[in-house]
């Protein structure tokens, strides 16, 4: 179990808090704007982050832009693994100007549901608007999937439900979010979550033996 760490944003009196929580709030799902500039800026803005306990369990909401810190309250996010009809993974390096392990290697998504709003539909809407992609097939594969890790700067502390989906077409990327795409076989990714070296996110490298367990033993 990962254990919680004590943040402010725990402190129900803090004024980034939102303590409102998911069951009974109404409080409808958030959609990315691929507007430029101020459109986007304050799109990015009110995106909201659903804070959870050890189990998962929603605890409150608090504006993204204020959990992620050298020390990250725990909160609800997704990885998502995108294969085409062959059998490749799409494989995403992270932009260089993100503020959370900018530059890495990873699997093709990543990111926060909103409060209300399922993993699956979360997966869905981001690669979308990350990549352009349409999906089918969207599973659930590790639902409790939780890890902690920190690039020396800023933590990620998370629960993180694993999904796999079938993506077809070619992805065309927001340079703000996606500097590059490759196609990989999964014996590929599994050797590169293997190599200290490689340069893949270390929640990736803690996801693929289990998903390679869940998906192909």
């Amino acid at each position: 179990m990962v254990p919680t760490i004590r943040h402010p944003l725990f402190d129900p009196t803090h004024p980034a808090r939102r303590e409102a929580l998911l069951e009974g709030t109404g409080v409808a799902p958030q959609h990315d704007s691929p507007g430029e500039g101020t459109a986007e800026s304050t799109a990015a803005a009110v995106e909201k982050v659903v804070l959870v306990d050890d189990c998962g369990e929603p605890i409150g909401v608090a504006d993204k832009a204020t959990v992620h810190a050298a020390r990250t309250p725990r909160h609800l996010a997704f990885s998502c693994y995108g294969f085409d009809r062959a059998g490749r993974l799409l494989v995403t390096r992270r932009a260089d100007d993100k503020l959370t392990f900018p530059g890495v290697w990873t699997n093709t998504c990543c990111g926060h549901p909103a409060p209300g709003e399922s993993p699956a539909d979360a997966a869905t809407r981001r690669l979308d608007f990350e990549l352009g992609l349409q999906v089918t097939d969207m599973r659930m594969v590790l639902p409790d999937f939780s890890y902690r890790a920190s690039d020396g700067r800023i933590e990620e502390n998370e629960f993180c439900p694993v999904l796999t989906c079938i993506v077809s077409g070619e992805p065309t990327p927001r340079p703000d979010e996606v500097g590059l795409t490759q196609w990989w076989s999964w014996d590929r990714f599994l050797d590169a979550a293997a190599d200290p070296d490689s340069g893949l996110s270390p929640w990736a490298r803690l996801q693929a033996p289990l998903l390679d367990a869940a998906l192909y033993r």
